[in-house]
């Protein structure tokens, strides 16, 4: 069974950051990249709040440039998922495509999140069909035509943003009178004549023949003067939040109630030595990418010194 000293699970601004820590100090790490490597930034296209990019970069280039320089330090970037982890005793066995087990002695979690969906059926019934999570990722397909993002934070005013460029009409669907995004991102969406905000409005469902045609949605939904009707669009964008990709570590690590790793205040460490937890898996709060570079960092260097001792 192959033997690792530092093993990364995940491959986001965390994962990498983690590499090209962990490459420097001679831990010879290894990091499975997972089902999207690079992780949420390559499904955005201009990042302008990293430091060091003064004019913006594209999410795709910046995650490349920090696999490059990972790599650049001795880590071993691989594909794959990580099905199993077994943290009963050192050093920890990780299945990988429920096939390959290797040991390791220690691990950095750093496995991000995912999109939320409504829960709708119709959601499912229109996947790829109209319904999809990433504007950038499927925008192209909705050129000149009309489309609605849900959701009401800086994420959704983004998508909006984004789609805006590229469609003739975008709505948002925001369940609240009012947006959460940040002052910036509600004055850019408020400005762009293509966007119009559909304020106290939720979605009740899709229809279309094969395809989106069109949202059931309701105004002020349970209330007197609540009022029910068709709004047509072409293609449904979600952006109402992420979920922690942790269920696989759920038996073993100590997790909030909705699913956040749960680490030690001020440190990046879990409730199993040798274990440790970086970026938006264990972020509930701030989930941006410098936030996750630098719990990255501090990953490694916890992992370097755990070794050590």
């Amino acid at each position: 069974m192959e033997q690792i000293k530092c093993l990364i699970i995940g491959s986001g601004p965390a994962g990498y950051t983690a590499a090209i820590y962990a490459g420097r100090a001679n831990l010879s790490p290894v990091l499975y990249g997972g089902l999207q490597v690079g992780g949420q930034l390559t499904q955005t296209t201009i990042v302008e709040n990293f430091p060091g990019y003064p004019d913006g970069v594209d999410g795709n280039q910046m995650m490349m440039e920090l696999r490059q320089q990972a790599q650049r330090f001795g880590a071993d970037l691989r594909d794959g998922i990580v099905t199993a982890v077994d943290f009963s005793n050192q050093p920890y066995k990780i299945t990988i495509d429920g096939e390959n087990t290797v040991e390791a002695e220690t691990v950095i979690i750093a496995t991000g999140a995912s999109a939320k969906y409504l829960g709708l059926d119709d959601e499912k019934k229109y996947n790829g069909m109209g319904v999809s999570a990433c504007a950038t990722c499927d925008g192209f397909f909705y050129r000149k035509k009309t489309v609605a993002v849900v959701g009401g934070g800086d994420t959704a005013c983004e998508e909006a943003i984004y789609l805006a460029q590229l469609c003739q009409k975008v709505y948002m669907i925001v369940r609240k009178p009012y947006l959460r995004a940040s002052e910036v991102m509600q004055r850019r969406v408020m400005e762009n004549e293509k966007i119009e905000v559909l304020f106290e409005h939720n979605t009740l469902g899709l229809y279309g023949d094969g395809a989106v045609e069109g949202a059931h949605v309701v105004y002020r939904k349970g209330e007197t003067d609540e009022r029910r009707y068709n709004l047509p669009i072409d293609g449904f964008f979600l952006a109402i939040g992420h979920k922690p990709n942790t269920d696989i570590f759920r038996p073993w690590l100590d997790l909030d109630e909705t699913g956040y790793i749960r680490t030690i205040e001020g440190t990046p460490r879990t409730n199993i030595l040798g274990v440790f937890a970086a970026g938006d898996c264990a972020d509930p709060v701030y989930r941006q990418a410098i936030v996750a570079a630098g719990s990255g960092c501090k990953a490694a260097l916890e992992a370097e010194r755990f070794l050590q001792e």
